[in-house]
């Protein structure tokens, strides 16, 4: 099991946090997915078949913006 922390830019409510949590428990593989709008991070289990870029891919795909870690 992994876990990624990704912060995101966009959530602004609770609905903003399910659209997230629903569009990642989607994806083959992720086990959990915890939004938080107050913070801007998305977490999420995943087993080790999941790649982070695929949960970023689709974070963006339904209107979010991930912020680029330097």
């Amino acid at each position: 099991m992994r876990e990624f922390v990704i912060k995101v830019k966009g959530m602004v409510c609770n609905g903003c946090e399910n659209r997230v949590k629903n569009a990642l428990n989607n994806i083959d593989g992720v086990e959990n997915v915890i939004a938080d709008h107050t913070t801007g991070t998305v977490t999420v289990n995943a087993n080790s078949e999941v790649l982070e870029s695929v949960i970023k891919e689709k974070i963006e795909d339904i209107g979010f913006e991930v912020v680029k870690e330097d």
